[in-house]
């Protein structure tokens, strides 16, 4: 059955004249009322959440204190802090973190690189570690690992631990390195095979969740809930790491909710399902979105007004994508481009439904960091990125127009600003703080690599997992096809081409993420999370659209399935 149909129906006040629409049919949100509930939640302490917060205290003073022990023996060490992050720690000690890893990287060649005898999980780990902090180490430790003939030993392969490290380690590779292009193929091809063959073995589920999603590129919350599932099967454990993490994962997961539910009351309070049913429905789908990008406590501002802005992008993609006439998203990018309350009543209605709340999101986050004393310029490069998104989105309604059919590259110069990641890394700076510097600001807005190739995964991920899809309704060609008409080839030759341009595009990230970089790691980080987020989203099928299976029980393990304490 066609998922698109053709309607002459409207919101009122749109014409005079009956005008043929496009309509997706697509599902209503699949969580109701789910979240309503935590509106009112108070944030007051409670005796038992005051015994609680205590005893975290507690359990928090005591996993420092054995990370900075300084008898600990450098494999045990390396081992916790990865146990730390894997965890959801992390952002706890990130001033232990740095100065250990600082001392590691100062004593790296000497350790690892100057010795034969060197153990493979030691060597994989801390050099991940060190790339992950931004350290500059080189890749060239792991050739004593080969054989005579250049090729990894098999024998490596009896050593599941540290064959799982390596294949980690291969996920920070940057462009050129093709020992790790070797180490990412040897370590998969053998723990597909181990896999297969021990099931029931603790490692195993480790194994089985890095060769779907490796660590470098997997969302913090969700690795977090994993392993602390099976962390205390696994001999190193370490008890106090795991109540630690089970207080602090509820802990977070009730901030989150408290955070969920206004927001849920306002986005209902738009009755965008009712009054735009057309569009998509998915704000608890972009609150996990978003809180993928910055899922840290400190992040709450920032977390919400990019949720929001997230939420009605969406609401504006669909009204470029499905609903809007050409000369109806006309007036529209004119009056974004003026963002001005004032052009509103020179609007169709129903855009005037998601214009009014765009504005006035930016409004009142602008007028509350004023209120606070602090610098608002960061407002003024968010809206820039919104008015070029939707010049990028009515390039695209232009095309669809006339059926023009771009050639690949024509296609991208436009697609990877419609994808909206240039807007979403700008705006993801405007409520961090200090970081934010104006430099930083002048640096993102120019579209630097890690921006790029961001925006890149985001599109190409997108356009393979849903080309098919959009196929089935008035639309520019997606990449995929853009790609198979110019180089006359194939959907699965297209497919390996633009796999491998998500490939480098993730060499381009890991190479901006090496130290010195052009902005502060907590900048980077925001950029690199959106990828991690598409990548999550977008494997397999577009999980965002339709989210009523895979993404539901995401959502549900990270945002309401506490951990029993």
């Amino acid at each position: 059955m066609a998922m698109y149909v053709n309607s002459t129906s409207g919101p009122p006040n749109v014409s005079s004249t009956a005008v043929t629409r496009s309509s997706a049919n697509y599902h209503p949100s699949i969580w109701g009322d789910r979240f309503l509930p935590y509106c009112n939640s108070s944030l007051l302490k409670t005796e038992v959440d005051n015994a609680e917060e205590k005893h975290l205290q507690v359990l928090k003073e005591e996993a420092k204190q054995m990370l900075v022990a300084g008898d600990t023996p450098q494999c045990k060490i390396i081992s916790f802090i990865d146990d730390i992050q894997r965890l959801g720690l992390a952002y706890h000690f990130e001033a232990e973190l740095d100065a250990i890893l600082q001392h590691l990287k100062d004593s790296f060649l000497q350790l690892y690189c100057s010795k034969d005898d060197v153990d493979l999980h030691d060597a994989a780990l801390c050099f991940r570690l060190l790339r992950q902090q931004g350290h500059v180490v080189s890749s060239d430790v792991f050739y004593k690992f080969k054989d005579n003939n250049g090729k990894f030993k098999e024998s490596l392969a009896k050593d599941v631990r540290g064959m799982l490290s390596l294949y980690e380690a291969a996920h920070l590779m940057v462009h050129g390195e093709t020992i790790l292009e070797e180490a990412l193929e040897f370590t998969t091809s053998h723990l597909n095979l181990y896999l297969n063959l021990n099931l029931n073995d603790p490692l195993a589920g480790l194994v089985g969740r890095a060769l779907k999603y490796p660590l470098r590129r997997s969302l913090n919350r969700l690795v977090a809930r994993h392993y602390i599932s099976v962390y205390h099967k696994l001999s190193w454990h370490n008890q106090v790491l795991l109540d630690l993490a089970k207080r602090d994962f509820n802990r977070v997961q009730a901030l989150h909710q408290s955070e969920l539910g206004p927001i849920t009351r306002w986005w209902k309070d738009l009755d965008f399902a009712n009054k735009l049913s057309f569009a998509r429905d998915r704000v608890v789908e972009c609150y996990f979105w978003i809180s993928g990008v910055y899922f840290e406590p400190r992040y709450t501002e920032a977390r919400v007004f990019l949720t929001k802005v997230i939420s009605l992008t969406s609401i504006v993609d669909d009204i470029y994508d499905i609903y809007g006439t050409i000369e109806e998203l006309q007036q529209f990018t004119d009056a974004i481009e003026r963002w001005d309350i004032s052009t509103i009543d020179q609007l169709p209605e129903y855009i005037t439904l998601c214009y009014r709340p765009l504005l006035e999101v930016f409004y009142e986050a602008e007028e509350e960091i004023e209120k606070a004393g602090r610098p608002s310029y960061g407002f003024r490069y968010a809206k820039d990125a919104f008015k070029r998104l939707s010049r990028g989105y009515f390039d695209e309604a232009k095309w669809c127009k006339v059926e023009y059919f771009p050639e690949f590259e024509e296609y991208m110069s436009v697609a990877l600003i419609s994808g909206a990641y240039k807007m979403l890394s700008v705006t993801s700076f405007v409520l961090m703080g200090d970081v934010a510097t104006r430099e930083a600001y002048e640096w993102i807005s120019k579209d630097p690599l890690i921006v790029k190739a961001s925006s890149v995964i985001c599109r190409l991920s997108d356009d393979i997992v849903g080309h098919e899809f959009e196929l089935q309704r008035p639309h520019i060609p997606t990449a995929v096809e853009c790609f198979m008409k110019q180089y006359s080839v194939s959907k699965e030759i297209t497919y390996g081409a633009l796999q491998k341009r998500i490939t480098n595009a993730w060499k381009d990230m890991n190479q901006e993420c090496l130290n010195p970089t052009a902005a502060a790691m907590p900048l980077l980080m925001r950029v690199f999370n959106l990828a991690r987020v598409i990548n999550l989203l977008y494997d397999g099928d577009d999980g965002y659209t339709h989210s009523s299976a895979r993404t539901k029980e995401m959502i549900t393990s990270v945002l309401l399935d506490p951990f029993p304490i």
